[in-house]
């Protein structure tokens, strides 16, 4: 029974009991009988009514509830004839019209949240009470493994990658300690800086990672580091190397001084100190030429007729050292505008860098295999060895400059297929298949 129905009740019990000691009087006193059930009559009703006015405010408290619950935050309650009541009127419509504000105002830094989230170019990942990914924006969905992710966990991620998941940016990310900020780099040699975080909703813990894509910002610090480097080397062996050349061939005024035994002797080492000199000359030369590479010139170029030369350069090579070299894949494709000169330096040192891979390696399976493919959006071409040397190098440290894999090498063949990538603007991957193979691929 409500608070109002039991107060009905107890009047009107009252005024009940009140009539029945009335009708006592009925026969010694009626007109005094009359005149207290007048009066008791007049209590009842004056009983309805301020109880009718004392319980006036739970209506308005429970209209104001439904409001609430209902959100209809724009709403107010309408003004009673009494004074007193319209106090509790106006405070529950102060405290609308400030809900409605926050409301507004909520609304609105959420749109403009929502609005940031989409437009920077950081990658944001929201995460559940369960760890699993609740929210990405644009930039996050970009990242390899993560464009279908929410709902999933980042382990869950990384698995769908298959067998080189251990080492994808999602397993990265996935161990990466809280409040802590890391370097980290993924299948295609792209680099980030990661930070996990946390915020409070509803009084728990809830995840997020900010990753940010450092790799055009480090490649312009190391572009700009290597150069002044070999410049400042260059201009050093270079003033070196010619006094040593010059002074070499006026040395060589002198044998005709000597015995013929020690002339041969000296003829000899002075050739052999010639040959070293002009060897450091070309080594230096193939870094400054890194460096003073020209603009591309694009011109439109046909992809097949630059690889089957190169098919035919390096075929009798290979053969001669027991390797396989053929097309796998060949698709029609029309010309595409490049630089036909710096590319087909380029992927010359990508298939000598496939070669001699293969070659290192122990074993029957040696054999290097191109494919040109029509895919949507553009066209690959794939130049894919046997070597596998790739399956424990870190992805960033591909095209480092001066790191290499190779015994003797000197880390300059990748930097150079970078930077001729890089001018033609072609996207690039160089890692291992998992299938026991190492792909080096270009989108053209």
């Amino acid at each position: 029974m409500s608070l109002r129905q039991q107060l009905y009740a107890y009047l009107a019990a009252a005024h009940a009991l009140f009539f029945a000691l009335t009708v006592l009087l009925l026969r010694d006193q009626p007109m005094l009988m009359l005149a207290l059930e007048a009066v008791l009559l007049l209590s009842l009703a004056l009983g309805l009514r301020l109880a009718r006015r004392a319980l006036e405010p739970l209506g308005y408290t429970r209209h104001f509830h439904d409001l609430l619950q209902d959100q209809h935050y724009a709403a107010r309650l309408q003004h009673s004839s009494d004074s007193e009541l319209n106090e509790l009127v106006q405070l529950f419509n102060t405290m609308l019209g400030k809900l409605y504000q926050e409301r507004l105002q909520i609304g609105e830094q959420q749109g403009f949240l929502d609005r940031l989230l989409e437009a920077t170019p950081s990658a944001v990942i929201v995460f559940d009470f369960d760890g699993r990914i609740s929210l990405l924006n644009a930039s996050a969905q970009a990242l390899r493994g993560l464009a279908d992710a929410r709902g999933k966990t980042l382990s869950a991620c990384a698995a769908g990658l298959g067998e080189q998941h251990s080492h994808s940016l999602p397993a990265q990310l996935d161990a990466l300690p809280l409040g802590e900020s890391q370097l980290l780099a993924d299948a295609d040699g792209r680099r980030y800086r990661g930070q996990r975080g946390q915020f409070y909703d509803r009084g728990f813990a809830r995840h997020f990672l900010l990753v940010e894509e450092l790799t055009e910002e480090l490649e312009s610090s190391e572009r700009a580091t290597y150069e002044k480097l070999i410049r400042v080397l260059a201009h050093e062996v270079n003033n070196t190397v010619a006094a040593t050349g010059s002074v070499l061939d006026s040395l060589l005024y002198y044998r005709s001084q000597l015995a013929e035994r020690d002339s041969e002797d000296f003829s000899t080492a002075i050739l052999a100190v010639q040959r070293r000199n002009a060897s450091l000359g070309e080594f230096i030369e193939r870094f400054t030429r890194v460096v003073k590479m020209p603009a591309p010139e694009l011109r439109p170029a046909a992809v097949r007729d630059i690889m089957d030369d190169i098919l035919y350069l390096y075929r009798e090579q290979c053969r001669s050292r027991g390797i396989s070299i053929a097309w796998e894949r060949c698709d029609e494709v029309p010309a595409i505008l490049m630089d036909r000169q710096l590319m087909e330096q380029a992927l010359l040192n990508v298939v000598k860098n496939a070669m001699e891979a293969v070659e290192m390696r122990a074993g029957a399976d040696k054999r290097i295999a191109f494919e040109l493919a029509r895919e949507d959006g553009g066209v690959r071409l794939s130049v894919i060895d046997s070597g596998d040397l790739l399956g424990d190098v870190p992805a960033h440290q591909l095209f480092t400059p001066f790191f290499t894999t190779k015994k003797g090498g000197q880390g300059i063949g990748l930097l150079f297929v970078r930077e001729v990538l890089n001018r033609h603007g072609f996207p690039y991957r160089l890692a291992a298949t998992g299938k026991r193979t190492t792909a080096f691929d270009i989108w053209l």
